[in-house]
This record gives C-alpha cells, sequence and structure tokens, in this order.
C-alpha cells in the first residue's frame, strides 16, 4: 500500500478520525515536522484547509499533496511569520476576507533554541516568546469567536514533554511550552459547555527539524534521545487527532512519554535539582570561592 493509499485508510477507517468530516482547519507551522503531518491526516476528511507558515514553496508543495489525496479539498496557502504580531492580524484578517470561518484550530507553530540562556541570541529568544506564546495566545483570542459559530469546535494547541518541567539549556523553550499547557487548562475550563473543546499536545523526541532550528553555531547540541522513546511524526498527528476527537484535555504519545508525569509526581524535587545540574553545562555551574 503506497503512502497516500496508507493515510486515506486510516482516516476512513478510525471512528474518531470521522469527527472532522467537511471541517474547516487552520494549521500555523504547516510547512514542516507534526503540523505538515496533521495537514495529511485531515486531508481525506476535510473540506477545507487553511495552512500557514513562513516558507511558502513548502506551503504550495502541500497542497499539492493534500489535493492528490482529496481532490474536493480547499487548500488556502498563506505565508506568514508569526513572530510579527502584524503578520498574526493579517493572517486573521484573511481568514476574515475569504469568509472562513472556522471549525478546528490547531495552533502548532513554535521553536525552540538549545544552549546556556546567558549566551544566547536575544533576537532568536524574543522571536520565540512571541510564536510560542505570544502568536498563539493572540489567534486563540481572535478565533474563538469564529469557532463559536460553527459548534462543536476545537482547538489543539501544541505544547511539549519539556512543558512538565525547568529544562537546563532549553529554559525559555519550556517555559514557554508551559505556558501552553497551563494557558490550554484554563481556556478548555472557560469554555466548557460552549462546544468547543481544547486539547494540549504534548510529544516527546520526534524526528523533525526542531534540533537543527534550536541549534545554536558553535554550541555543542543536545544529546540524542534513544530510539525507544521516539515517537514517529505520523503517530504524534495520529494521537492528536484522537485526542481531540474524544474532548482530551491532553495528549501525550508515547508509552514511555506518557509514563512521565507519573514518574515526575514520584521523585522529589531535590532529585530533580540534582538531575538538571548534571545536565548543565560546566562552566556555567556556580563555583565557591574559599577564604
Amino acid at each position: 500500500m503506497c503512502n497516500l493509499e496508507w493515510r486515506f485508510a486510516l482516516a476512513v477507517a478510525a471512528p474518531a478520525m470521522k469527527d472532522f468530516l467537511e471541517c474547516t482547519a487552520l494549521i500555523t507551522g504547516a510547512s514542516a515536522g507534526i503540523g505538515r503531518e496533521i495537514a495529511l491526516q485531515l486531508a481525506p476528511l476535510a473540506g477545507t484547509l487553511v495552512l500557514t507558515a513562513r516558507r511558502a514553496d513548502r506551503l504550495e508543495s502541500l497542497r499539492a499533496e493534500a489535493l492528490e489525496i482529496n481532490p474536493t479539498l480547499r487548500v488556502f496557502c498563506h505565508p506568514a511569520d508569526l513572530s510579527v504580531p502584524a503578520e498574526v492580524d493579517g493572517l486573521c484578517r484573511f481568514l476574515a476576507d475569504e469568509a472562513l470561518d472556522l471549525d478546528f484550530l490547531i495552533n502548532n507553530a513554535g521553536f525552540g533554541d538549545s544552549g546556556p540562556f546567558e549566551s544566547s541570541e536575544w533576537a532568536k529568544v524574543e522571536r520565540m516568546l512571541q510564536v510560542n506564546v505570544v502568536a498563539l495566545t493572540s489567534l486563540c483570542h481572535q478565533l474563538i469567536p469564529t469557532l463559536r459559530h460553527h459548534r462543536p469546535g476545537a482547538i489543539l494547541n501544541v505544547s511539549s514533554v519539556a512543558s512538565f518541567l525547568p529544562v537546563p539549556n532549553l529554559s525559555v523553550y519550556a517555559a514557554t511550552k508551559a505556558y501552553v499547557s497551563s494557558f490550554s487548562e484554563g481556556l478548555r475550563a472557560e469554555l466548557r459547555g460552549t462546544g468547543i473543546s481544547v486539547t494540549h499536545l504534548c510529544p516527546g523526541p520526534v524526528d523533525t527539524e526542531f534540533q537543527a532550528v534550536a541549534a545554536r553555531p558553535g554550541v555543542p547540541g543536545e544529546r540524542h534521545a534513544p530510539d525507544f522513546v521516539k515517537v514517529s511524526v505520523e503517530e504524534v498527528a495520529r494521537v492528536a487527532l484522537r485526542a481531540v476527537s474524544r474532548d482530551r484535555a491532553r495528549a501525550i504519545p508515547g508509552l514511555w512519554m506518557s509514563l512521565m508525569p507519573v514518574l515526575l509526581a514520584l521523585l522529589p524535587m531535590v532529585l530533580l535539582r540534582l538531575a538538571f545540574a548534571s545536565r548543565a553545562r560546566p562552566e556555567l555551574r556556580p563555583t565557591w570561592r574559599t577564604a
């Protein structure tokens, strides 16, 4: 069975996926990774996909692939840099101008920065805060009214297992994802009873472009996760969509990653701090002077 046939069979065979029949979905960060895969898994059933990311050529390539899966699908590509507030607003105006009232908002756009905070490039940190936190929050604020028009509606915010704890050398990224998870839980409670569900996705290690984007020139990269904890991008997308269809608050793909919250609850903070210290760069560990 070819790749396109497999995706179509998966979507049609899974009862949960049928909740997305003829939906209108906006996917941010759709040009690669999890966002791209969610688009392809929605393609057999959705009525309209709105794809946004910075790279227009990749969006057009994804559009062609989605139309190959489902020739009746409407696909809109809107290149935008969500680190620029005006472009976030421009995306919302585009949706209004095209009369695209959403059923499904997928806030997938985000990136990290790997290395000590002290030596980080502030411009990159500021862009990360804008994309991971401000743009996601702004899109929820501006687009929830359109979701109300087509209840039931859904919001999927892509967080990370990094949201569970502070992570040295990914400290800002982990903090932004902690915000995404906390915000999603609060928003879910506020929208309970309105017909709009909110789910946050917390993937662990996935082979995407994340590490390449997070890496800094001349700074050693993070150690690779063992293969047994990794989950394929196809599985991550499938778990995410299934969680949304079942109105789950949180989705953690993979058996080992799904055990993490339980294990962390059993560990005292003093041990976790020791683990954090061993992760930090040796040159940044405090040195104690003696008289």
